[in-house]
């Protein structure tokens, strides 16, 4: 079975989630992998994730990391995997608490041939969320309020971690240079992404509050991503960015050379 196409899956006591998440990414209607990024989960979830690896060699992958690292840099070592050793063309990201709904992934699959980014976006008609609180729709609204405003955004959902990047895309951006570790990480590699001239899409998905486990989001991820979106604003203003892709591929998916 030929994949081009990976699904990076940072955990952090996933137990509850991580069997039908990877049972559902490996059921859908097109071939993807996925590549589990466990932050020395203490539940567990790293010795199921491997159990799917001895299961689905090429299709499933584990990186193990000693601690708690944060999302951003999880997202990192799953994208260098996923680029240098797998050599995948398109790379998705998402939660494994089941609030990205797999089901989502074809349509955004479909988008990307004519997208570099692919969002799965609340805000688009269509899209929504379901079982939030208000406390969290409101800081949600808030913050791609905020970054749209300062940084100029043009995707409705900016904060959304429900992604996908074509190869071109990521090879673009000097990952080591990202500042980023925590949740801000989405806005500054949206950020980069459109500074660099890359297309960027949405397909409307419905987000759900988790189902099982705690979530992740503290208050000092709170601070972090003002503090991003503050000092990318401060960077906006200095200007002297890319504003195009700045190397020359070819597109992975799509025949319209003009997409480039």
């Amino acid at each position: 079975m030929s994949i081009d196409t990976y699904v990076i899956v940072p955990t952090y006591n996933e137990a509850d989630n991580l069997d039908e998440l990877l049972e559902q990414l490996l059921a859908l209607p097109t071939s993807i992998g996925a590549i589990v990024v466990d932050d020395n989960s203490a539940d567990g979830t790293g010795d199921l994730a491997d159990r799917w690896a001895e299961r689905y060699p090429g299709r499933v992958y584990v990186i193990h990391r000693p601690s708690k690292m944060g999302l951003g840099t999880a997202y990192i070592a799953g994208f260098k995997k996923a680029l240098y050793e797998i050599g995948a063309e398109r790379i998705l990201t998402m939660d494994a608490d089941f609030s990205h709904n797999p089901r989502y992934i074809p349509d955004m699959l479909a988008m990307s041939q004519s997208k570099h980014v692919v969002i799965g976006s609340r805000y688009v008609s269509g899209g929504g969320t379901r079982n939030c609180t208000r406390k969290r729709i409101i800081l949600s609204l808030g913050a791609n309020f905020i970054a749209r405003a300062l940084l100029g955004l043009k995707a409705r959902d900016a904060t959304a971690g429900f992604r996908l990047y074509r190869r071109e895309v990521l090879l673009s951006i000097p990952l080591d240079e990202i500042f980023s570790s925590g949740y801000s990480f989405l806005v500054e590699m949206l950020f980069l992404c459109q500074r660099r001239g890359w297309q960027i899409g949405e397909v409307p998905i419905i987000f759900e509050d988790r189902r099982k486990g705690q979530t992740k989001i503290s208050r000092q991820e709170i601070f972090k991503a003002q503090y991003t979106i503050f000092r990318l604003f401060l960077r906006r203003l200095r200007g002297g960015e890319p504003r195009r892709p700045t190397i020359s591929v070819s597109p992975v998916i799509s025949n319209d050379k003009s997409q480039l």
